[in-house]
C-alpha cells in the first residue's frame, strides 16, 4: 500500500503494458511461438513450391512397332520433345510393354501401326490420373503434329470408388498423422524425454501396438467398409502398421534428443517435406525436381507409392519403399533408446534432475 500526501491509503502500482506482456509471455514461449511461424511458413513454401506448376518430366515409356525402325523414329522423335516430358524406349512387342506397366518399370507405351493414322496409348490410371492424364496430353500432341491420332486404352484402371487414385494417398496421411500425434501425447502425458532405456522401450511398445491397430483399423475403412481400396486386406494392414510405427518411432527419435520441440521437426520432416513430395496428388514425374528426389526416401512417399502398388499392381516394385520404411524405423528406434541411454548417464544425471523440475510441457524427462 502506498499513501498520497493530501489521500488516503493506495493499492498496488499498476504494472505498465510491457512489463505485463512480459509477465504473460515467457522467452520460451516466444521463441515456441517463431518457431511456429516459422513452420508455418515452410509449409505453404513446400506445399505452393511442389504444386503450383506441375510438368511431366522425363516419364518413362515404351514405344512398340512391327519393326526396329519405326520404333526407333517414333522413339527419337518423342525423346526431342521440348523440356523432356517423356523417356522413350523400345520393346519388343504389346505383351512386354504391358508387363512393364504392371510391374511398375514403365508409366505408358505407345503402339504405333505404321498401316494407318491411329495408334495406340496404354496408360495406367492407377498409378495417378494426373499422370496418366499428362501422358496422354503430351503424347496427343507429339501424334497430332505428325498428322495421327491415338486410341487410349487403360491398362491398369482405378476402382470406382477411388477417385482419382488419391484414396492410397489419404490413407497414408491418416497413418502418418496417428503416428506422431501418438508419440505427441506420449510426451505431453509423462515427459517428452524417457528418463531411462526401459520408459523409452515401453513407449516403442506402446507405439508399436497403437500401430498394429491403426494400420488395421485404417485399412478397414478403406477396403471393405467404404469399398474405395481393393488391395489385400493383411498387406495393406502390414503396410499401415509399418507407416504407423515408423513416423511415430521418428517422432519420439526427435522428442529424445530436442523435448517437445521434437515435435515440431517431425511435422517438418513428415507434413512439410513429406506430403507435398509423396506422388499423391501430383506423382513424382509431375514434380519440381527437389520434391521429385526427397520423395521416395520419406516415409509419406514411400508409403503412397507401396499402397498403390498393393492395390493395384499385385505388390509389384514394393522392395524400395518397404526398405526406406524399415530404415527409417530401425534408425529412429535406435535413435530413441540412445538418447535414452545418453541422458541416464553419470555425466548427465545433473541435467536430468534439473529438467525435473519443470513441467512436462517444458520438455522435462518422464518420472
Amino acid at each position: 500500500m502506498t499513501r498520497t500526501p493530501d489521500g488516503p491509503p493506495q493499492g498496488p502500482a499498476r504494472k505498465g503494458f510491457i512489463a505485463e506482456v512480459k509477465d504473460a509471455v515467457s522467452l520460451r514461449a516466444a521463441l515456441l511461438v517463431f518457431g511456429v511461424l516459422a513452420l508455418q511458413l515452410a509449409f505453404i513454401t513446400s506445399y505452393v513450391g511442389a504444386f503450383h506448376e506441375p510438368k511431366l518430366h522425363q516419364v518413362p515409356l515404351a514405344v512398340v512397332a512391327p519393326s526396329q525402325q519405326v520404333a526407333g523414329e517414333a522413339a527419337r522423335r518423342l525423346a526431342v520433345l521440348p523440356g523432356d516430358p517423356v523417356d522413350p524406349r523400345v520393346v519388343a512387342d504389346e505383351t512386354t510393354a504391358r508387363r512393364e506397366i504392371e510391374n511398375r518399370d514403365i508409366d505408358g507405351a505407345l503402339l504405333v501401326d505404321p498401316r494407318g493414322t491411329t495408334d495406340v496409348l496404354l496408360v495406367a490410371s492407377a498409378s495417378g490420373a494426373s499422370l496418366s492424364q499428362a501422358i496422354i496430353e503430351t503424347v496427343t500432341a507429339a501424334e497430332a503434329d505428325q498428322r495421327r491420332s491415338v486410341r487410349i486404352v487403360d491398362v491398369v484402371p482405378d476402382s470406382p470408388g477411388d477417385s482419382r487414385s488419391l484414396t492410397s494417398f489419404y490413407l497414408v496421411i491418416g497413418w502418418c498423422v496417428g503416428g506422431y500425434l501418438c508419440a505427441a501425447i506420449l510426451a505431453i502425458s509423462v515427459g517428452a524425454r524417457p528418463a531411462n532405456t526401459h520408459r523409452a522401450l515401453i513407449r516403442l511398445g506402446v507405439l508399436l501396438l497403437y500401430s498394429i491397430a491403426a494400420g488395421l483399423l485404417g485399412t478397414v475403412i478403406a477396403g471393405p467398409i467404404l469399398d474405395a481400396l481393393p488391395g489385400s486386406v493383411p498387406a495393406l494392414w502390414g503396410l499401415g502398421t509399418l507407416l504407423v510405427f515408423t513416423v511415430g518411432a521418428i517422432t519420439l527419435a526427435f522428442q529424445g534428443l530436442a523435448g517437445v520441440i521434437g515435435i515440431g521437426l517431425a511435422i517438418l520432416l513428415v507434413v512439410v517435406l513429406g506430403n507435398p513430395s509423396a506422388g499423391g496428388a501430383y506423382p513424382y514425374p509431375l514434380l519440381p525436381p527437389f520434391w521429385r528426389s526427397i520423395g521416395p526416401a520419406l516415409p509419406p512417399g514411400a508409403g503412397t507409392f507401396a499402397a498403390r502398388s498393393i492395390t493395384y499392381f499385385r505388390g509389384n516394385a514394393m522392395t524400395g519403399p518397404m526398405l526406406v520404411l524399415s530404415a527409417w524405423a530401425v534408425g529412429a528406434s535406435l535413435l530413441t533408446v540412445a538418447s535414452a541411454l545418453r541422458r541416464h548417464s553419470p555425466s548427465t544425471k545433473g541435467a536430468e534432475t534439473a529438467d525435473r523440475s519443470g513441467p512436462p510441457s517444458a520438455g522435462r524427462t518422464d518420472p
